[in-house]
């Protein structure tokens, strides 16, 4: 297996207060760790919740998140649920700067979400993310500690930034600019247009979202280092990078690990039901399980989604914009027992601001900036273009309890609307109302 962070445990012996628990553990290629899935088989367990962690975690901190929202679960269900809990773990990571609500993390930077230079514990997270591949992540660390006020210094920040994420678009210096081959399908333009305008784009979004760079000034980014104020933006482009890996990874977790792994598990026990719950890039991991799910089978038995990161037409059978494409899950909902429950907050500074601009296409002709509801995320505005999915806000869902079937979405922004820039309350998700839904999705309640 490769690059798996952390193993598995069983009980409550790890930090986590409620239990039976474990934790499914995989590697980015979806293999998992076997000793793990057999834990869970053990389980003497009515209803098995299934969380999947998104981006910016690290195995201590989705631990520290699984103890947080697993909490309020054992009084909220009714007498004849027996639950158990498991955490799923895949190799995501972790920008330190990147304040999480309640979450203090040692030696994180002074001013979260503020500066370029990489702080110690990201870079350790970016060797972690991308072995070998060290003496590329030096060299970004070095360029963005100095800032250089050069053109050639962007150009060459950009190409490295190509290579770690894999990408098959050649840029070659022209004058002061980076200019692109015609763009490779389905590759964000972020990566793929000139980087300084990119740059420039990115340093914007991060006024947008509150976390604008120093010598920014305004919406119009009148900086006044000349370059030297884009380099938050490049920051921001190396995150991004990461970013476009981690969803591509939470894919094929999802794919072919989760949804295999949890095949095998209910034909062993084909009375135990699972409700399946993904933060971030985590929802798009268990939503991208029920790929595997057989036609006829009835084991998954809820999913909710909580500030899930990939499209908001993903369900959809017709595109808006293409009647002839669906989205990539589309149908996909009524494969679960009960319903999909899309929870999302107009607070999500990573949803609303950056995910669209790291969606677009190359070559769109809006532009970079421009707004285009094709790259609208479910975690922003939930649940988009499938019909008679009805829209509820989070009081509404708790007063009157969820639709026990197909695609729904909650506005959650009563209680998720906490946290700092960049990515503003993405995740500002350990809130009872939210456990609360979750039992409402499940049935589980008194």
């Amino acid at each position: 297996m490769a690059d798996v962070g952390g193993g598995f445990s069983f009980g409550t012996g790890t930090g986590i207060g409620v239990g039976p628990y474990a934790e499914l553990t995989f590697d980015s290629e979806g293999d998992v760790d076997r000793a793990s899935q057999g834990t869970v088989s053990r389980m003497e367990a009515t209803d098995v919740l299934v969380f999947a962690h998104g981006w910016n975690s690290d195995r201590s901190t989705a631990t520290r998140l699984y103890d947080r929202f697993f909490a309020p679960f054992p009084s909220l269900v009714g007498p004849g649920v027996r639950l158990g809990y498991v955490g799923v773990v895949w190799p995501s990571m972790r920008f330190a700067d990147e304040p999480i609500p309640d979450f203090e993390v040692a030696g994180a930077l002074a001013e979260p979400g503020h500066g370029c230079a990489l702080d110690p514990l990201t870079r350790r997270a970016l060797g972690e993310f991308w072995p070998g591949r060290r003496a590329e992540l030096d060299r970004l660390a070095e360029l963005l500690a100095e800032q250089p006020e050069s053109a050639a210094a962007f150009i060459e920040f950009g190409a490295l930034v190509r290579e770690l994420a894999g990408l098959d678009a050649v840029h070659e210096a022209h004058g002061v600019h980076a200019v692109a081959v015609p763009a490779v399908p389905a590759v964000p333009a972020i990566f793929t247009e000139d980087v300084l305008e990119v740059c420039r784009a990115l340093s914007l979004a991060l006024a947008r979202a509150g976390a604008a760079a120093a010598g920014t000034e305004g919406p119009g980014l009148t900086v006044g280092g000349g370059l030297r104020g884009l380099w938050g933006g490049a920051k921001e482009l190396l995150r991004q990078a990461a970013y476009y890996t981690m969803k591509k990874r939470a894919g094929v977790v999802g794919e072919r690990g989760l949804g295999p792994v949890l095949a095998e598990l209910a034909a062993g026990r084909p009375a135990m039901r699972f409700h399946l719950i993904g933060h971030s890039f985590g929802a798009r991991v268990v939503s991208f399980s029920l790929r595997t799910v057989p036609d006829g089978a009835r084991y998954v038995r809820s999913v909710t989604l909580l500030q899930g990161a990939f499209s908001h037409y993903a369900f959809s059978d017709r595109l808006p914009h293409d009647r002839g494409r669906g989205g990539a899950l589309r149908g996909l909902h009524r494969k679960v027992d009960g319903p999909v429950v899309a929870c999302h907050s107009p607070h999500d500074s990573a949803l609303k601001v950056f995910y669209p601009l790291a969606s677009r296409m190359a070559g769109d002709s809006a532009g970079l900036l421009g707004f285009d509801e094709r790259w609208g995320a479910i975690g922003h505005d939930g649940v988009q273009a499938v019909p008679g999915a009805p829209r509820l806000s989070l009081d509404t869902a708790l007063r009157e309890g969820v639709p026990t079937a197909g695609c729904v979405s909650v506005d959650a922004g009563s209680v998720v609307r906490r946290g700092g820039a960049p990515s503003g309350a993405h995740s500002d998700i350990c809130h009872e109302e939210l456990a609360r839904v979750v039992v409402s999705a499940g049935r589980m309640g008194r």
